[in-house]
């Protein structure tokens, strides 16, 4: 699927996102962030310090586009779909979490 062309269902979309990961170390980065994603929410449930969670979209995008931009080299599909790339990051660790998806090929 081309990404010059306007996806439609997230059904298309999630397919062109595991295409867009590919490589293991993007997919590792996606997950640690994701993971550092739910101990900082965790850490802000116990802690009840909210300010901590200006760290939730440091580490759940930072570790994902520097993996976009040093493995994979290519552009992250949060710039054109946002929403469907947030849900489909939370998708892809849980499928990597039960084993539905691999971190290898």
């Amino acid at each position: 699927m081309q990404p010059q062309n306007r996806i439609k269902t997230y059904k298309e979309f999630y397919q062109f996102y595991l295409t867009e990961h590919s490589k293991p170390l993007t997919k590792a980065f996606h997950f640690l962030g994701i993971l550092l994603v739910f101990a900082v929410i965790f850490y802000v449930v116990q802690s009840g310090k909210e300010r901590f969670l200006w760290y939730c979209p440091i580490f759940g995008y930072g570790f994902a586009w520097f993996s976009h931009a040093v493995f994979e080299k290519n552009t992250p599909a949060t710039f054109k779909y946002p929403i469907w790339s947030l849900v489909s990051d939370f998708r892809l660790f849980f499928e990597l979490l039960i084993g539905k998806q691999k971190f290898s090929k």
